[in-house]
């Protein structure tokens, strides 16, 4: 099952993924240019390279669902549930946890905005997008199958950061994101994986709109 769901999983650049499964799930949808449309896209906070109602129209039409938060939602349109950390739905038979998403050492992403990341089960397997934050306590508590997580600093975990926030939730499968626009470069995901060998399992997606790669 876990298999099956990570081949589903394309990574579109930055923090922009799409979970190709029965329902079409997008993370923060950033500089596509195009791709099949959503029956779900979930936007973790405001910041133009994660809410970008540009993007977001490309693959949106009448029956698509927007999860975010009250920022992001004053700036999109159409069928949008705002929800706060610690908050869960159920749409159309996919489950939605949103969590915090924060930074502790910086001022980027503060606490109390009530940002978002979000756990997602899919096909029985349980995908965490943790949006751009930093090493958190609360994500001792999250009990994932998937991690995709930040490493390039900056505004976000730095890969360091990263490898103990996924030795803290032990998921089976970890992917970097946050890395190759704005800030990071494939040096970051490069370093997470090494430093995860032998622990956890990471696979480091090509940037692409077509399929995910093989895991």
């Amino acid at each position: 099952m876990l298999e099956d769901v990570a081949k589903k999983i394309v990574w579109l650049g930055h923090d922009c993924f799409r979970i190709d499964a029965s329902k079409t799930t997008y993370f923060d949808p950033y500089q596509i240019s195009s791709g099949p449309k959503a029956d779900l896209i979930l936007i973790t906070h405001e910041h133009f390279d994660h809410c970008s109602p540009n993007d977001v129209a490309k693959i949106q039409h009448s029956g698509t669902a927007i999860v975010t938060e009250r920022d992001s939602a004053r700036k999109l349109r159409g069928n949008i549930r705002v929800v706060k950390p610690g908050e869960s739905l159920t749409l159309d038979e996919v489950k939605i946890e949103a969590v915090p998403s924060y930074n502790t050492d910086k001022d980027f992403h503060p606490k109390k905005n009530g940002w978002l990341g979000f756990i997602v089960e899919i096909e029985g397997v349980r995908v965490f997008h943790a949006g751009d934050t930093d090493l958190i306590p609360e994500m001792s508590g999250f009990n994932v199958d998937i991690a995709l997580l930040p490493v390039s600093g900056t505004y976000v975990m730095t890969a360091d950061q990263a490898v103990e926030a996924a030795l803290t939730m032990n998921p089976k499968l970890a992917i970097p994101m946050h890395y190759g626009a704005i800030v990071g470069g494939d040096e970051d995901a490069i370093k997470f994986k090494k430093a995860l060998e032998g622990k956890i399992e990471v696979l480091i997606l090509p940037k692409s709109e077509g399929r995910a790669g093989s895991f």
